[in-house]
């Protein structure tokens, strides 16, 4: 009975999710940065860089210097893992069996020999993975980005991008099977690998941040660049024209 409520919870979060994408006004060619929200973007921007400063950059440093490499690194390979059956499963719908399949004998793998995804041998044995997401789900549906958005403590994102974000969460399938503490561990998993990120890109995010005359405008540019060259829509960065650059 409880599992049934979950489920439909879920449901209608992913169709609300859904219904949110469907009311964005119609995107911009590619190759522009569309921002009708920007003021209220930057208060969010804003708010990130004092998180940033005072919370997760610290913490970033301590989960670099507290934990070995080779630990923080089985983190992160944990954390990876447990994404593997929702990219199964957005690769089933962007018909990609092949990389669903790839995605499929990664995770088993992983799981098995790598004791629960702490190891990686299915890298070793040439099955990287092949990373994608609901919001790339949407984009081979044809919908377009929408506008751009920076959201709280995630940072970076686009309307489209955004509500991808809220269906993965209910996607995975391990979401609906894992129950607590287990489905904490994951959660906590991710926190930490993202920490790890934090700290091991330290140079490169602080000269976006901090280093940048606008990091507001530079880390839209780069997001954007980045996410369009992921998706097949490769525009190099001094060609993305941006209206809103001060």
């Amino acid at each position: 009975m409880v599992q049934g409520r979950r489920s439909q919870r879920r449901s209608a979060t992913v169709a609300a999710a859904l219904l949110l994408l469907a009311a964005c006004a119609a995107p911009p060619p590619s190759a522009t940065i569309w921002d009708p929200n920007e003021a209220a973007n930057r208060q969010v921007h804003a708010f990130n860089l004092a998180a940033d400063k005072a919370l997760v950059a610290p913490f970033a440093n301590a989960y670099g210097k507290g934990l070995p490499e080779p630990l923080r690194r089985g983190v992160t390979n944990f954390a990876s893992n447990l994404d593997l059956p929702g990219e199964v499963a957005n690769g089933l719908l962007q018909v990609r069996p092949d990389r669903a399949v790839e995605n499929t004998l990664r995770f088993v793998l992983n799981t098995t020999v790598g004791i629960g995804g702490l190891f990686d041998p299915a890298t070793a044995i040439g099955l990287p993975g092949k990373r994608t997401d609901f919001g790339e789900t949407l984009h081979v549906w044809g919908l377009g980005e929408g506008a751009y958005v920076e959201l709280p403590l995630l940072g970076p994102s686009t309307e489209r991008d955004t509500a991808g974000k809220v269906v993965d969460l209910m996607l995975n399938p391990l979401s609906l099977v894992l129950q607590k503490p287990e489905s904490y561990v994951g959660t906590v998993a991710k926190f930490a690998s993202k920490l790890g990120d934090r700290q091991r890109f330290s140079s490169t995010v602080d000269s976006v941040l901090y280093g940048s005359a606008d990091s507001y405008a530079q880390m839209r540019l780069l997001y954007l660049q980045k996410r369009r060259f992921d998706l097949g829509q490769a525009v190099a960065v001094e060609d993305i024209e941006d209206p809103y650059a001060q």
